[in-house]
């Protein structure tokens, strides 16, 4: 089944890209399924690189979801949006939703999202010194010598989920985010700080200014510079931009110098890094979208040039060929990035998934709930408490 070509109005949060239909079809073969994801993705990339509005709808989602990379953010958004309802904020498979004590509402279309097809696989290292893999299953030479046993990518699927919004049962106790305020902001800031020491890198509040940056990364002596002069607020906000360089433009980043993104192209790179900021901060209740939109609209027009002037000098090389490779690239090294980050520094939320142990949360003071309300079906479609 070829994708289909018919476009969505401006209802959507990405303007006009193509409707992911036929994905629940049960004629629909995994290829098709997946050809049917991956060109709504482009689609949804395409739209995203050429504006800083839709870019930032992109970072909205996945300081919510950010346990999910960036590409399946992007496919749970375009998939709500297209029924009509609200954004997804927490999404699980249909097992996973019963094994939590709710269930999915009758009726309700699975959210479809690109998983790995993983094996398991005995890696040796053959006489001649070579290394290869083998099937758990299939004997290995007996003069080989085993290394490990690893799981390995083999390919991708379609795999079906369901948002808190589909489903009824038991209530989740959500933790809520604390309203913005300088305790706040200085708690975020002695989270960030342990980032930064867990790689390696020493913080220094400082009165030195490099040029016109409030912050500077020094890789060859691992050190993060914040100035002093500003409020606490907006050191937050630097040292996240800052610990964007940590996670991605170290000296040994070859994808990002692949795709346009290093101390020679600081365009791409600062387009990165404050993605990163941006959708940390989001996280953890602080919107500065004004500014960081600012920011990410002064550098949209540098990613495609970027791309275009790499591939101009070096045809025949490895760089990009489009702007969605360009984003495609951004866009899952800004999630992954922010992803480490909010691992440590623990937002409120669930990042978008439930983990197996979180079956009977414990109840916080700042804690909210979803379900087991019904659904209230109003002109917007369907509404619900819930994260």
């Amino acid at each position: 089944m070829a994708p289909t070509s018919e476009f969505l109005g401006d209802s959507l949060p990405f303007g006009s890209v193509p409707r992911l239909d036929g994905l629940s079809k049960k004629r629909t073969t995994p290829e098709e399924r997946i050809a049917v994801l991956t060109q709504g993705l482009h689609a949804i990339l395409e739209t995203a690189v050429e504006s800083p509005e839709q870019w930032q709808v992109l970072l909205d989602a996945s300081a919510t979801l950010w346990r999910y990379s960036g590409g399946n953010v992007a496919l749970l958004m375009i998939q709500m949006a297209q029924c009509g309802t609200q954004e997804p904020s927490l999404v699980a498979g249909y097992r996973e939703w019963e094994r939590h004590g709710r269930a999915v509402l009758k009726g309700e279309h699975a959210l479809w999202v690109i998983a790995p097809r993983t094996a398991r696989v005995q890696e040796v290292t053959m006489p001649d010194g070579t290394r290869q893999r083998f099937p758990i299953s299939e004997a290995v030479p007996t003069d080989a010598l085993s290394d490990e046993k690893k799981s390995v990518v083999t390919g991708w699927r379609g795999q079906a989920v369901f948002d808190v919004s589909q489903t009824r049962g038991r209530p989740l106790l959500v933790p809520r985010g604390e309203t913005q305020s300088e305790a706040t902001s200085q708690k975020l800031w002695d989270s960030l700080s342990l980032v930064a020491r867990k790689y390696g890198f020493e913080l220094e509040e400082s009165g030195a200014q490099h040029g016109l940056a409030s912050g500077f990364t020094d890789f060859a002596h691992r050190r993060i510079e914040v100035g002093t002069w500003m409020n606490i607020e907006e050191r937050v906000a630097v040292l996240a931009h800052e610990l964007g360089h940590v996670m991605l433009h170290g000296p040994d980043d070859k994808t990002g110098r692949l795709y346009g993104s290093s101390s020679e192209h600081r365009g791409l790179a600062e387009v990165e890094a404050e993605s990163v900021a941006y959708t940390v901060l989001k996280a953890h209740g602080i919107d500065r979208g004004r500014q960081s939109g600012l920011y990410l609209w002064a550098w949209a027009e540098s990613v495609i040039q970027t791309q275009r002037a790499a591939f101009e000098q070096d045809m025949y090389s490895m760089h990009p060929t489009s702007r969605v490779d360009v984003a495609k690239s951004v866009l899952g090294r800004v999630t992954a990035a922010t992803k480490g980050i909010l691992e440590i520094t623990q937002p409120p939320g669930f990042g978008g998934k439930l983990a197996s142990t979180e079956r009977d949360p414990k109840i916080t003071p700042t804690a909210g709930f979803a379900g087991p309300e019904p659904l209230i079906r109003t002109v917007d479609g369907p509404e619900m408490a819930g994260p």
